[in-house]
């Protein structure tokens, strides 16, 4: 089967041979750089991850002749397995995606890779975004130094890492008023996976104000109901009749866990 047609099935329907399809790509280096790329990509999802694609990936990442493409989207697919292991742990054997030895292994070689400053930038800041899922002591100094940068995507990546590394409050309300949209996004989902009570006039009136993208919306919407549990249902429920479907489902989504949510319980004729 082709990549293109396995990008455009749910992971739970791959076939049974999709591994070696994506060991086939990342190993091949003559093979089309888009192909590659998407491979890429797709061997992050936990249904094909395994200790062999974890070093396919970690190969291309630490491979020199590689495009910078190419191996910035190879340590972002590391990232959820990462995240994975680091909060499951590896006391079930039968639960585990990878093992222990591979964990440790990828978490060293990319601590390593990102404290080589003549990688270039893009690839670094890409190993900083998939290897702060596992957080480490050393990420809480790259972000800072990340965030104090002249440089939109870096402080892009402090910002995108502060939702996995603590410490970084002051950091997080600065951003959500950032002119730089992608920070104000990051910032938003920052805040409410550090339930940062300050942030939540801006993150309300991301929701009642009409005028944020729908992105903006949606991370508002679910960082609102971790900040202020028992006040994001008022400001929430109104969403539940919106005409994007996708905003109702997270409103519903959101709103499912509140405290007191069946004073906004409704029948879904209602809404017909």
């Amino acid at each position: 089967m082709d990549l293109t047609t396995l990008a455009a099935m749910p992971p739970w329907d791959w076939p049974t041979d999709t591994k070696d399809v994506l060991l086939g790509a990342l190993r091949n280096e003559g093979a089309d750089e888009a192909d590659r790329c998407l491979a890429a990509e797709l061997a992050g999802d936990l249904v094909v991850m395994d200790d062999e694609i974890l070093d396919a990936l970690l190969a291309v990442v630490s491979a020199s002749d590689e495009s910078e493409t190419l191996r910035g989207k190879a340590a972002i697919s590391l990232g959820p397995a990462l995240e994975q292991a680091d909060l499951e742990g590896f006391g079930d054997p039968d639960d585990l995606v990878i093992s222990e030895s591979a964990f440790r292994r990828a978490v060293q070689s990319l601590r390593k890779l990102y404290l080589d400053t003549a990688l270039p930038a893009d690839v670094r800041r890409c190993i900083l975004e998939a290897s702060v899922r596992a957080p480490q002591d050393w990420h809480a100094d790259a972000i800072r130094t990340a965030f104090a940068s002249d440089d939109p995507a870096w402080k892009l990546s402090a910002v995108f890492s502060t939702r996995w590394v603590g410490g970084f409050e002051d950091q997080i309300l600065e951003s959500l008023t950032s002119e730089n949209e992608d920070i104000g996004y990051e910032a938003v989902h920052a805040a409410g996976r550090w339930t940062i009570d300050a942030a939540w006039r801006h993150v309300a009136g991301l929701i009642t104000g009409g005028t944020a993208s729908k992105d903006l919306l949606l991370a508002a919407i679910e960082a609102a109901a971790n900040i202020r549990p028992d006040e994001a249902g008022a400001i929430l429920v109104g969403l539940t009749e919106a005409d994007d479907e996708d905003i109702v489902a997270a409103a519903d989504e959101a709103m499912a866990g509140l405290p007191g949510d069946d004073e906004f319980e409704f029948d879904d004729e209602e809404r017909t």
